[in-house]
């Protein structure tokens, strides 16, 4: 009796069966850019692979920025590695860098926040 009693109340086969269980060494982290959730699976990732997680691409012609509570917020380059982390925020911005000389993206920046 107690062998069936084992059998119906300890299904112990099923849990052996499951090594699916142990092949997640990365967690999905979930990270901000300009304001929209996004789950990530790599606790590394270069400034050119977070500008790929939206859909479309962040172009060459915006700057990615992390936030920083409390300081300054940092500029990740397309080559600077970031480590990832739970609650990671991120934000664009037109880029400085303007070849056509100085300007009127500046002058338009100001009389938009008029």
């Amino acid at each position: 009796m107690n062998n069936e009693e084992r059998g119906d109340k300890h299904p112990e086969h099923g849990h052996e069966h499951r090594p699916e269980h142990h092949k997640e060494p990365h967690p999905e982290f979930e990270i901000q850019i300009d304001r929209v959730h996004y789950k990530v699976k790599m606790e590394r990732m270069t400034g050119l692979q977070l500008r790929h997680v939206p859909n479309p691409p962040i172009g060459p012609d915006r700057d990615l920025f992390e936030v920083v509570p409390g300081g300054s917020d940092r500029k990740i380059g397309d080559e600077q590695e970031v480590e990832i982390r739970n609650g990671l925020r991120f934000f664009t911005a037109p880029a400085q860098i303007n070849p056509g000389g100085e300007g009127p993206e500046q002058e338009d920046h100001r009389v938009a926040s008029h």
